[in-house]
């Protein structure tokens, strides 16, 4: 049965979990809702503070413009927070990718914004898996790869943006740039179960609007010459939802619109999102989506502008991943922890990282569940396990004990 080597033991042998959970508390008690600028903002100078303890530069990089469609069908910028890097050794020939989100989908005005401990070992609170735990397993893990001899030969870049939760429309760009070149990429979301299971494929998603500009009139005087935007909306989302088939899910989420109940209504947005679990698939929705908006711009007499798009492509399991998955179980049977993956509904920030041709996993952070509700929850050992999992992962990456 094969061991840890010296060095290894005392790479992992000195991750500090009670400084981990010191963190994540202080950090967990900062509201950072996707749209909470000045919690986002000290989110940033606290990550600043923390992450000094890594050599490299730090730098702040402003979010690429969003917009998104107001509820009166105008265009209009969404406002996103500032997107953390570290980058360290950045001209090293070997150089990796770790990302995560400050971001979290609890606004100041939630309910949800305390800590309690549900037992000995259990955190709930807002955030404490999903995933500022993750950062601060990527933290502790960089500090324990530092003492590896193999670390001073490779570089890798940090990236934690402000914006995930919505789709990173403001750091796609960001994630891009820092893709390119990389070996090997890692990302801090939450395991997938409770019990350390891993993400494996992932499908696509992709969030639209559709505006539809119809004709007003009077619903009783002359309703014949009216063109009604709200019953094209609905004739469209039965029609989205009589394209799904395996391997494509379509979810019309909501219509916003109308007018008094003696007018005909001549505006109304359809918003809908879609999951794709192949990048064929989503090319072939795209073409079904356009011949879709003619037939029902001529069926109802109607104008339909569509904004957005298929911003997370398809995540398959490639020959390069699924390499990187056994590293991990390798490091993982060494460390006692019994590492599987299975295929995630969800999508996240590894979609991106994979469309660039980059080996991902992408759910190397904490294990909890219930993200994205009060229940939230962080086994807190996970914190000191997840970290000595990835310092290893880094280190035989590196060429360690080859």
């Amino acid at each position: 049965m094969k061991q840890l080597s010296v060095t290894e033991q005392a790479i992992v042998g000195g991750i500090d979990a009670a400084a981990m959970l010191a963190q994540v508390e202080a950090w967990c008690l900062l509201n950072t809702g996707t749209g909470n600028l000045v919690g986002l903002a000290a989110q940033w100078d606290l990550l600043a503070d923390a992450f000094a303890a890594l050599p490299g530069e730090i730098r702040k990089v402003d979010p690429a413009p969003v917009t998104a469609v107001a509820a009166d069908g105008r265009e209009v910028e969404t406002a996103n927070g500032a997107h953390f890097v570290l980058s360290v050794r950045p001209d090293a020939p070997r150089r990796y990718l770790l990302t995560g989100h400050m971001d979290t989908v609890f606004p100041p005005a939630h309910t949800f914004q305390s800590l309690q401990w549900l037992d000995a070992e259990t955190l709930n609170g807002p955030g404490v898996a999903d995933m500022k735990g993750g950062i601060a397993v990527i933290l502790a893990a960089l500090q324990a790869f530092e003492q590896s001899p193999a670390a001073a030969s490779v570089g890798y870049d940090v990236m934690i943006n402000s914006d995930e939760e919505t789709g990173s429309l403001s750091s796609a760009p960001l994630i891009a740039a820092l893709a390119q070149g990389k070996a090997a990429a890692l990302t801090y979301e939450p395991s997938a179960l409770p019990d350390g299971t891993l993400a494996g494929e992932r499908p696509g998603s992709g969030n639209y609007s559709a505006v539809i500009k119809g004709r007003s009139a009077h619903a009783g005087r002359n309703p014949q010459d009216g063109r009604n935007a709200i019953i094209a909306a609905a004739d469209m989302a039965l029609r989205l939802k009589a394209l799904e088939r395996p391997g494509l899910s379509i979810n019309p989420a909501r219509i916003d619109g109308g007018s008094a109940n003696n007018v005909v209504p001549d505006h109304a947005i359809l918003r809908f999102n879609v999951r794709p679990r192949l990048p064929r698939v989503a090319i072939e929705f795209t073409e079904s989506l356009r011949e879709l908006v003619q037939s029902l711009e001529e069926l109802h007499e109607v104008g339909i502008h569509l904004h957005g798009g298929v911003s997370r492509p398809p995540k398959p399991l490639t020959q390069e991943a699924e390499a990187l998955f056994g590293l991990v179980r390798e490091c993982g049977e060494l460390l006692g922890q019994s590492i599987r993956w299975q295929a995630s509904g969800g999508v996240c920030d590894g979609n991106n990282i994979a469309a660039c041709g980059v080996p991902v996993v992408d759910t190397m952070g904490v294990r909890g569940g219930a993200i994205h509700s009060d229940q939230e929850f962080l086994i807190v050992p996970s914190l000191a396990e997840r970290a000595a999992l990835s310092a290893l992962v880094l280190h035989r990456l590196s060429g360690g004990n080859q």
